[in-house]
């Protein structure tokens, strides 16, 4: 018997007159939101312009929407094209199924679009925006906790998550694998924030970091899972994608720290990034402003002779009287 645990919405929508508002939906755009705004700051960190990630993200998120939903109905084909399922329900978004692995795939190749058209490097804008999608994933984890989805094995854990009977679901408390996954993602989140600050991360080194510590934690959470997924070598297809990710992520760091170790210098054209130029020029342009002043009040450097230029006037006059 359960003294505690975590109670499911009835329902995932809530009708706004003729709106539906979906939970689902809600968490992903909140997200979206949210990694764009925190990628924006970290973007500007580096020298970057206000407004460039939202820019590409415009291309980012729609490619990243299609990959994550491409993958999930791929790898659970029987969910919609089996017999007495409705394969329009493969378009039905709203109902959840989104696949990190083709959303971040897919997204990848949206933001190369937007970075080339603005002659950005794609690694340096992956790194100011890794822990941004980290802190994403986290928010939208909890659309799978309005349509009760992706929860673990059963369990009487006083943070086990109830689950009420439906289509393919039996009711009963179970561990709440959406929020495993959440807190591990805020996790991610800080962990890269910091590597990034102690060892200057660049050239994608802090999005590969993100990846792999993201895959670490996907790979046992995923394992705890009970709703149906193709298994290979008796392990969930999920788990295995986790592991060769993670593999090369950390490939990727070692290299290439090796072949472009340190951090960009300049990560958007018309930006300088050199620690202090900014206000070495601002220094400068106070002192020229201070020169200008100063010469202004010295009576020397106007045009009109002082008492002295009399002086010397005088003597020039005596000097040549003497001489004739």
């Amino acid at each position: 018997m359960n003294l505690a645990s975590i109670p499911s919405p009835s329902t995932g929508v809530i009708e706004l007159g003729p709106i539906p508002l979906r939970g689902y939906a809600f968490c992903i755009i909140i997200g979206v939101f949210v990694a764009v705004w925190f990628g924006n700051k970290r973007w500007i960190a580096r020298g970057g312009k206000a407004g460039t990630v939202a820019d590409i993200a415009v291309w980012a998120v729609p490619f990243g929407l299609v990959g994550g939903r491409l993958y999930h109905v791929i790898t659970d084909y029987q969910l919609y094209f089996s017999e007495g399922e409705n394969w329009v329900d493969a378009f039905k978004i709203w109902e959840g199924g989104l696949g990190i692995w083709g959303a971040i795939a897919f997204g990848a190749v949206g933001a190369w679009i937007g970075c080339r058209r603005r002659g950005i490097p794609l690694p340096a804008w992956a790194d100011a925006l890794a822990p941004g999608i980290a802190f994403a994933q986290a928010i939208g984890r909890w659309g799978n906790w309005f349509n009760q989805e992706l929860y673990g094995k059963p369990t009487d854990l006083p943070w086990a998550v109830e689950i009420s009977e439906g289509a393919n679901r039996v009711a009963g408390t179970y561990h709440p694998t959406f929020l495993y996954e959440s807190l591990w993602c805020i996790g991610v989140a800080l962990l890269v924030i910091w590597a990034d600050r102690r060892f200057t991360l660049g050239h994608g080194r802090a999005f590969a970091l993100y990846v792999a510590a993201y895959c670490a934690g996907r790979a046992w959470i995923e394992y705890m899972r009970v709703d149906e997924a193709h298994h290979i070598l008796g392990l969930r297809l999920n788990v295995w994608t986790a592991i060769i990710v993670f593999v090369l992520a950390v490939v990727y760091i070692v290299v290439s720290a090796k072949l472009r170790p340190g951090r960009e210098e300049i990560v958007e054209p018309g930006r300088d990034t050199t620690p202090g130029k900014d206000a070495d020029a601002k220094d400068a342009d106070a002192k020229d402003a201070e020169q200008d002043a100063d010469a202004k009040e010295d009576p020397l450097s106007k045009d009109e002779p002082g008492e002295s230029g009399k002086d010397l006037t005088a003597e020039s006059t005596e000097a040549a009287a003497e001489k004739g």
